[in-house]
């Protein structure tokens, strides 16, 4: 019984169905390794998938599909059903290929769908000289039988069939077998036998989180900046990392990125100097993306680059009526804390990235300024309901431009939480407008949403500021709001003087969000546009709104153009003329102070200055099956070609006396095919007009 079941399994395993459906699995979880991105944080699924299906694909391993303990179970299976696949069928084509078949009675020749029955003038033996001949000559390889009535010819082409098969089939396990030696089932055997565990990012590294030089197999990743080196790589694993020693130290003397004249990235490239650990000799070597460097049978490729350390000087600018103006220094990679004057909440600041070239598409933005938003024209009820736009939304010809240096961080609250800011330092043109790109967002897993801040005549983010701190202040809003009015209030009706003072410090109090709607039980908007719109629409009737928002609109371009030089004279700076510069700087601005309302942050941060310090992301690898799987790949396309393309063909030439007629040989040939085309057909044609002078048949 038990060998009947041994049995049974062996023919399972053995059998080529269930090599194809053991791939067929593999291919599917291949897709799905592609499709999902592998390990990622698991913030970002959870964020794409939601937590439900978030924790069942992680359960399934999904994420980490490659390293997957059922995944390099099938493999290992694979490579043992095809092998098993070949050690049976291998003998039989290895015999197949050795013999002609030469031992056919003469008499199946004729059941053969190729036949054909002719005479040549010549006694046997001279026949088979010719026919000899002619099949050496169509590339024929033969072997003859002499029986006592006659001479068979048996020839044979297309061998490359059936090596195809042992190619292909062989190059399946090579191609396995390396992704096993290069995959983590090599590593982990080799962490169990050297009791070396996962490190989960708590606490110190310890002895046992770190693998010794000699590892036969691994890929990890290397950050080395700029004047410092590096002789660690992390190899990340479904549960965690493990650090890898390496035999040498890289130090990296400098990172080099050379740009296209859009300002596009054209060459990455890593000037490093490689030191032997153990006799200390030292080499130098340029690693390109594409053309890594390798070391003692170690791989150093470019993978991608970072911030070393970069300082940065920078301004905070308050984002709440309490708050106030300071500097602060930070070191990418350092965190600091900063404490918010409204309530004294405390929050986490972390220095993230700082890039110097930032290539953006810019395409179409000259040709969007005739469609810029007109605060004027713009209908508060239906059309103000966005806030903090993307930073550069263009649908037209691409033209990318470098727009200059920006950096990153992440304010994070007592809870854990945390926002992600990213802020460009020199103002980009967008829409006819030179503006600051400002970007938020809550999670990774979300598009950057950017405050655009109008830049001033000195293409600075001063004018706007002081602008803001104005509307803030409520002695500066009344006496914009009486200046506004005296400008506003016609010659002939001077009593209008109070109504238009009360309705222009009414407009500057909403939207600067220092009082709300008329129903109190309703939450109200923090101030900016909403807080109008939604004014109009509970305390203006619904055929009115229309010409309402016009003219609340129009109050409140005119009270915040007076804010505006109000904001100049405490500056010391000159009026501003009403150009049509400041026309565009005043749209953009009201926009901008309206979304800075629900800014998410008690301070918006600015570089003033940073020094760059750059660093080097080197991928690390030795790979042993690297090998394997390249020749298997070799085999794999000779096999196919050979399997596809390649046709086995078998031709028999029985020769014998023609009955009744000396010196005359009576031949009846055939020919068969493993895959039947019209070019068989063909080959056969030329193959009998070859060799028989007269037909009968």
């Amino acid at each position: 019984m038990l060998s009947r079941s041994f049995k049974n399994f062996y023919e399972l395993l053995a059998s080529m169905r269930f090599a194809i459906a053991l791939l067929t699995v593999i291919c599917i979880a291949s897709v799905i390794g592609t499709v999902v991105e592998q390990r990622q944080p698991t913030t970002s699924y959870v964020n794409q998938f939601g937590p439900f299906w978030a924790e069942l694909f992680g359960k399934l391993s999904l994420y980490t599909v490659y390293g997957a303990w059922w995944f390099v179970l099938i493999l290992a299976f694979l490579v043992t059903s095809v092998s098993l696949c070949i050690a049976r069928n291998a003998p039989k084509i290895v015999r197949d290929l050795r013999t002609f078949k030469e031992g056919v009675r003469e008499q199946s020749l004729a059941a053969h769908p190729h036949k054909a029955l002719g005479l040549i003038p010549a006694v046997p033996q001279a026949a088979l000289a010719q026919v000899a001949v002619v099949l050496e000559a169509m590339g024929w390889r033969a072997k003859v039988q002499v029986r006592d009535h006659g001479i068979m010819v048996a020839g044979r082409r297309g061998a490359a069939n059936k090596v195809g098969y042992i190619a292909a089939h062989g190059a399946i396990v090579l191609i396995c077998v390396g992704g096993l030696l290069d995959g983590d089932l090599l590593l982990r055997g080799l962490m169990w036998v050297q009791s070396k565990t996962v490190y989960a990012g708590a606490g110190p590294v310890l002895d046992r989180n770190v693998l010794p030089a000699g590892s036969p197999s691994f890929r990890g990743t290397i950050e080395v900046p700029e004047g410092g080196a590096a002789s660690v790589a992390q190899l990340s694993l479904a549960d965690g990392v493990v650090l890898q020693q390496l035999p040498f130290d890289i130090e990296l003397k400098k990172f080099v990125v050379e740009f296209y004249p859009t300002g596009q990235p054209r060459l990455f490239a890593s000037d490093i100097v490689l030191k032997d650990r153990v006799t200390g000799a030292t080499r130098e070597a340029r690693v390109k993306v594409n053309e890594p460097v390798i070391e003692q049978g170690i791989a150093i490729y470019q993978s991608s680059f970072s911030d070393g350390g970069s300082t940065l000087s920078l301004s905070a600018e308050p984002m709440t009526p309490q708050g106030r103006r300071f500097t602060l220094t930070g070191k990418i990679g350092s965190a600091t804390e900063l404490v918010s004057q409204a309530g004294g909440e405390k929050l986490g600041l972390e220095f993230t990235d700082l890039r110097v070239m930032n290539v953006e598409n810019l395409g179409g933005a000259a040709n969007a300024a005739a469609n810029g938003t007109d605060v004027r024209k713009v209908d508060l009820v239906d059309s103000l309901e966005k806030h903090l736009g993307s930073g550069a939304k263009n649908r037209g010809a691409k033209e990318f431009r470098n727009i200059g240096p920006a950096f990153s961080y992440k304010l994070r609250d007592a809870s854990g939480q945390a926002r992600e800011f990213h802020n460009y330092a020199a103002p980009v043109e967008l829409d006819g407008q030179l503006v600051f790109l400002n970007g938020v967002r809550d999670s990774p897993a979300d598009e950057f949403r950017y405050l655009r801040i109008p830049a001033d005549e000195r293409a600075s983010m001063d004018g706007w500021l002081h602008l803001r701190d104005a509307l803030l202040d409520p002695m500066l809003r009344e006496r914009a709001a009486r200046r506004y009015a005296r400008e506003a209030t016609p010659a002939d009706k001077p009593q209008m003087l109070a109504e238009i003072e009360a309705t222009a410090l009414r407009t500057l109090n909403l939207f600067a969000g220092a009082e709300g709607p008329k129903d109190k039980g309703a939450a109200s908007p923090s101030g900016g546009l909403p807080t109008l719109s939604q004014f109009i629409d509970r305390d203006v009737p619904a055929p009115e709104r229309q010409r309402v928002s016009e003219v609340l609109l129009r109050i409140l371009n005119g009270s915040l153009f007076e804010l505006y030089q109000i904001s100049r004279e405490l500056d010391e700076k000159p009026p501003r003329e009403a150009d049509a510069e400041a026309q565009k700087f005043m749209v953009q601005a009201v926009l901008s102070l309206s979304d800075s309302m629900y800014y998410p942050a008690p301070v918006l941060l600015r570089m003033d200055d940073f020094k760059q310090v750059q660093a080097s992301v080197f991928q690390v690898a030795r790979a042993p099956g690297q090998k394997l799987v390249y020749l298997g790949a070799v085999l794999l396309i000779i096999g196919v070609f050979s399997m596809l393309y390649v046709k086995e063909r078998r031709v028999w030439v029985w020769l014998e006396p023609a009955p009744g007629e000396t010196h005359t040989t009576r031949v009846r040939m055939a020919l068969s095919s493993t895959r039947e085309s019209p070019d068989t057909v063909a080959e056969f044609e030329q193959l009998r007009d070859a060799l028989l002078k007269e037909e009968s048949i």
